[in-house]
C-alpha cells in the first residue's frame, strides 16, 4: 500500500500514520509507564511514513495518542 501511494503525484504532500495497540504494550519491549488510578499505563508505537520524515530517526518521547488529532487539526487549519 505504501508503495502504491508513494508513485501517487500526491506523495510529496502525504504523511501516512500507523499505530497498533498489541495488549496495552504488555508484551513490549520495556516496561508500560507508570500507572495511576486507573491502572497501568500503555505503550502504543507509531510509525510516520512521509517525504517529510528524517529518514531512521527514532523519537522516545511520550505523547497521548490524541497528538496525531492535533497534528491533523492543526496542519489542515481544522476547528477544534
Amino acid at each position: 500500500m505504501i508503495n502504491h501511494l508513494q508513485k501517487n503525484p500526491q506523495w510529496k504532500n502525504m504523511v501516512v500514520v500507523v499505530t497498533y495497540d498489541e495488549n496495552g504494550g504488555f508484551w513490549d519491549h520495556v516496561a508500560p509507564p507508570k500507572g495511576d488510578r486507573f491502572g497501568p499505563g500503555s505503550r502504543i508505537p507509531v510509525l510516520i511514513i512521509s517525504p517529510w520524515a528524517k529518514k531512521g530517526f527514532v523519537d522516545h518521547t511520550q505523547y497521548d495518542t490524541t497528538s496525531i488529532l492535533r497534528f491533523i487539526t492543526k496542519r489542515f487549519n481544522l476547528r477544534r
